[in-house]
């Protein structure tokens, strides 16, 4: 049985999140703000404007930062920006479109479900064909990178099928937002989601709306609720330059570290291609110790990768899953319906020499299992 992990060592975080992140981000939390006072307004700001200028919104669009997870934040767009009469068309391809079905489900927003395989990425043929059959949808709901699987949707085929029919766009952006390319200039992208605790590597706790002005301006009154009205939020916020309720400070000031960190990284460009490196090598050394992918090699995003489980009478994902936190690693459960399989993270702040210290743990997890390589 293996020794456990001392007291002081975290486990890597090879998940879709939370991730791991680097001492300075946790060190910015170290500190205690007062949620109106000026510097954390200034931090608030600073985060905003980064956050916009990732996908090139500065002549167009504004930042809603969030209390709360991702979905918080997806669930406020939803709510705010598609009128109470709107009707939502969701490509639905994983766990992560089918949530955004159940939330429209619970606004009482009218939704159109566009089915297709979990492992087949969103035709924009088949939006634009669903929106041209159905003069009533609004708004188009599109999850850019299915962190169910690790699937990449084709974002700008889909945004220049929405523009064409003159609908709208919403992007959940979760696991892609700061490493795959997102440009709101396209006219119909009304608002992308993402949060602090994904590729940005900050920690969780906050999510944001990048979202048109004009959208944001015209939603006056059309929340559902309170504390996730987006509107209310933004106008508070420029009025006061505060967050309406109390913000989490210490997730606010790890992300503007986080922000700093990755502009030094190089941006976009530098986090991708580690992650992208991360992916190759996980992929490769997974291959090798026998695992098959999911997904094949052109759908497959740089964010995280899923495993199908393999045929063996000695697998069992709660053993594997015990034993690689005992080596120091942490691993995610599948999220799929009709597949066995388990998922491996790319992200955070990790290297290739982080993946390969995992895949020697992997091995030798497995032999203690009696799983023997290739079976």
């Amino acid at each position: 049985m293996n020794a456990p992990l001392p007291m002081h060592a975290d486990p890597l975080l090879l998940t879709p999140g939370p991730l791991t992140t680097t001492a300075a981000t946790k060190a910015a939390m170290l500190h205690d703000r007062g949620s109106w006072d000026a510097a954390f307004n200034e931090i608030t700001a600073e985060v905003c404007t980064d956050l916009v200028a990732i996908v090139h919104g500065q002549r167009s669009h504004v930042c809603v930062p969030l209390q709360g997870s991702g979905t918080f934040a997806v669930e406020a767009a939803l709510g705010t920006l598609v009128p109470r009469d709107g009707r939502v068309l969701v490509p639905n391809n994983g766990a992560y479109c089918e949530r955004i079905l159940r939330i429209l489900g619970v606004l009482g927003r009218a939704a159109v479900e566009l089915r297709f395989d979990e492992s087949e990425p969103v035709d924009a043929a088949r939006v634009e064909a669903a929106l041209i059959a159905d003069p009533r949808i609004s708004h188009v709901a599109l999850v850019h990178c299915e962190t169910g699987t690790g699937m990449l949707n084709p974002l700008q085929g889909v945004a220049e099928a929405v523009a064409r029919q003159g609908r709208r766009l919403i992007v959940d952006a979760m696991s892609s937002f700061g490493v795959l390319p997102i440009d709101v200039r396209d006219a119909a992208i009304d608002a992308v989601v993402a949060a602090s605790g994904k590729c940005l590597e900050g920690v969780p706790g906050m999510g944001f709306v990048v979202a048109r002005r004009e959208a944001l301006e015209a939603a006056g009154g059309v929340s559902h609720s309170l504390a996730l009205d987006l509107h209310d939020q933004w106008r508070y916020l420029q009025r006061t330059t505060q967050w309406r309720f109390t913000p989490p400070t210490h997730v606010v000031a790890a992300l503007r570290e986080a922000l700093v960190q990755y502009r030094a990284e190089g941006g976009l460009a530098a986090r991708r291609a580690r992650y992208a490196a991360n992916c190759a090598r996980l992929v490769d050394g997974m291959q090798r110790l026998g695992f098959r992918t999911f997904l094949s090699p052109a759908l497959q995003a740089p964010i995280i990768v899923t495993f199908l489980a393999p045929q063996h009478p000695a697998w069992r994902f709660d053993v594997l899953y015990a034993r690689m936190r005992d080596r120091g690693f942490i691993l995610y459960p599948g999220k799929l319906t009709l597949v066995d399989t388990f998922r491996v993270g790319c992200i955070g702040a990790i290297g290739v020499d982080d993946i390969e210290a995992m895949l020697a743990a992997m091995a030798a997890t497995l032999d203690e299992m009696g799983i023997e390589p290739g079976a």
